[in-house]
């Protein structure tokens, strides 16, 4: 199972430089899970540079893999993780929801660099 945080999506979406990188975990639907913040950060970024209507057709994208809603299981996992990695909120529910899964994290935020089960690219 994997994982593509928001960074990856939005590389993936803009066609970036390291889109290649994020391409295989994507096409592979059936085995790619997405947190419902990635979904909040992929579709308030591409709100805040594209439109609408770009925000949707990510979504959309998006919702063909596992979505996987933010739960009470999930908020004490994520906020263990705040507090021992010095993690923001959204990167511990990301992480948290990985691990929850035993999914491989695919980033290219450098705070995930070192921790076991992410693949990292930096930008």
């Amino acid at each position: 199972m994997n994982l593509v945080d928001s960074s990856g999506w939005l590389e993936y979406f803009a066609d970036g430089k390291n889109a290649g990188f994020f391409a295989p975990p994507i096409q592979d639907i059936r085995n790619l899970a997405c947190s419902t913040i990635n979904i909040h950060e992929v579709f308030k970024k591409i709100l805040e540079q594209k439109d609408e209507n770009g925000a949707l057709e990510a979504i959309a994208a998006m919702q063909q893999a596992r979505v996987v809603d933010f739960n009470s299981a999930l908020a004490i996992s994520s906020a263990g993780l705040s507090y021992e990695l010095k993690l923001s909120m959204a990167d511990s529910i990301i992480l948290a929801t990985a691990r929850s899964l035993k999914a491989t994290l695919w980033t290219q935020d450098s705070h995930f660099a070192n921790l076991p089960d992410v693949k990292y690219i930096p930008k």
